[in-house]
């Protein structure tokens, strides 16, 4: 099991080296950068440059990139639109291309080998233009990422558009062979269940965000902090012909201070294994 942490740990702060120090202090191999303006802006030549200069200098990779949700600093708090590419208006649609594809270049020098993207937002519904917005999509990214290097996956989320069964019906109707499929337990365990997700999605799944919750909202807490049963969780995902990479993706609190977090990384992988 490839271990990996998402910098979504450090969301609320400018993403740098100091704190990709502390990510490398808890034993994990590789990262997911979390494509947030405030966090890691790369729309920056200088902060693209600066993270990358990290990755060249150390053991950690780059795994992955979540793709932006919000195009401004703000996480959409001073007005901006999220970023959904299951918009009924096609400019808004072409506008969260744009705002991907931005993020994306970065990897011209971080060479990260997955993008995580959301297909629309918490409220989008499920319907043949559903299919046909998510298909021009993710054509379209996939024909940008692929001289990259990168391949896309996509998560499923706590809408309709996005429960396992219809992200599977996309990718299948569609023959969209090349996408794979990020699986969040969390959102999972929100909706029809964690094994039943991944009795779905099978081999498709690139990778599974790990963060922990009470069911009813996506708190993003450590493993074992919710009633997301763990013992099962592992059995079913070794039980896969091939073990994803897991990705801990976890949020912010004031409990997590510097001297902690190494320590509960560690724990978290541990409670995987």
């Amino acid at each position: 099991m490839l271990r990996v942490l998402s910098t979504h740990l450090f969301l609320k702060q400018r993403l740098h080296p100091g704190l990709l120090d502390l990510a490398a202090r808890s034993g994990v191999q590789a990262l997911e950068l979390f494509a947030a303006r405030q966090h890691f802006d790369y729309t920056s030549r200088e902060h693209v440059a600066e993270i990358a200069a990290w990755f060249a200098s150390n053991p950690v990779e780059p795994f992955s990139m979540h793709a932006p949700l919000f195009p401004d600093r703000e996480m959409g708090r001073a007005g901006a639109n999220p970023v959904n590419l299951l918009h009924p208006e096609k400019s808004r649609r072409i506008d969260a291309m744009d705002e991907i594809k931005r993020a994306l270049e970065s990897a011209e020098r971080i060479p990260f080998k997955n993008l995580v993207v959301h297909l629309g937002e918490k409220d989008d519904g499920w319907s043949l233009r559903t299919i046909e917005y998510a298909t021009t999509a993710l054509e379209h990214l996939g024909a940008f990422a692929r001289p990259l290097g990168v391949r896309v996956l996509i998560e499923n989320l706590t809408s309709e558009a996005t429960t396992p069964e219809h992200l599977i019906t996309i990718l299948e109707l569609e023959h969209l062979d090349s996408v794979g499929i990020c699986l969040d337990l969390g959102h999972a365990h929100m909706g029809s269940g964690v094994a039943e997700a991944i009795g779905i999605f099978g081999n498709r799944i690139g990778e599974v965000h790990v963060h922990d919750n009470h069911g009813t909202k996506d708190e993003h807490l450590w493993p074992g902090e919710g009633t997301i049963d763990w013992v099962a969780t592992t059995e079913a995902l070794k039980a896969l012909p091939s073990h994803p990479a897991s990705v801990l993706e976890i949020g912010t609190t004031v409990a997590d201070t510097p001297a902690v977090i190494p320590d509960r990384i560690r724990q978290s992988f541990d409670r995987l294994a």
